[in-house]
């Protein structure tokens, strides 16, 4: 039996922000995704597992940082981090650095939910547009959440956009 490569599912993304509590109300009021669990705080130690764990991806010498972790509506998981020693400015855009540059949500009323990231002071990085004029109703935009974290909003599924024979 050959081996085959399969489509992994996402599980999660994990993003740093200012501050934690702002974060939370603004991706559950805004966004309207789900708190799982948190905000908790997390010790620099070695005798539980997630000590240990955070030990091993921060190295050490971080001493304790917050976490919340919640869900979209079709259960990807949203991590957030805020560590005491960050800086309270927001992120500065760079796409041309690697690494994660955005991260894409789906919303048929992409106009409405623009207006509500604005009115909850993030930020509207480009007019709403077209993908296919006068052809298909897809629409997209590049938004910032408050804390500086890009963000784009498809009216339609990722597969729509991309699929075969989507561009002519």
């Amino acid at each position: 039996m050959e081996n085959k490569t399969y489509p992994r599912a996402f599980s999660h993304i994990g993003i740093t922000v200012p501050d934690l509590d702002q974060a939370i109300k603004f991706y559950t009021e805004v966004m309207g995704w789900y708190l799982l669990m948190g905000p908790e705080t997390v010790k620099e130690e070695n005798e539980s597992a997630i000590g240990i764990m955070c030990i091993d991806v921060f190295g050490e010498g971080w001493e304790t940082f917050r976490i919340a972790h919640l869900s979209t509506s079709d259960g990807v998981g949203f991590e957030m981090f805020e560590f005491p020693n960050q800086p309270k400015t927001r992120g500065i855009f760079n796409p041309y650095q690697s690494g994660v540059f955005h991260f894409c949500v789906q919303d048929p009323d992409v106009e409405g939910l623009t207006e509500k990231i604005v009115a909850a002071g993030g930020k509207q990085r480009m007019p709403v547009r077209y993908y296919y004029p006068n052809e298909k109703p897809y629409r997209m935009v590049y938004v910032e959440d408050p804390f500086g974290n890009i963000f784009e909003i498809y009216s339609h599924s990722y597969e729509l956009h991309y699929s075969s024979g989507a561009y002519k």
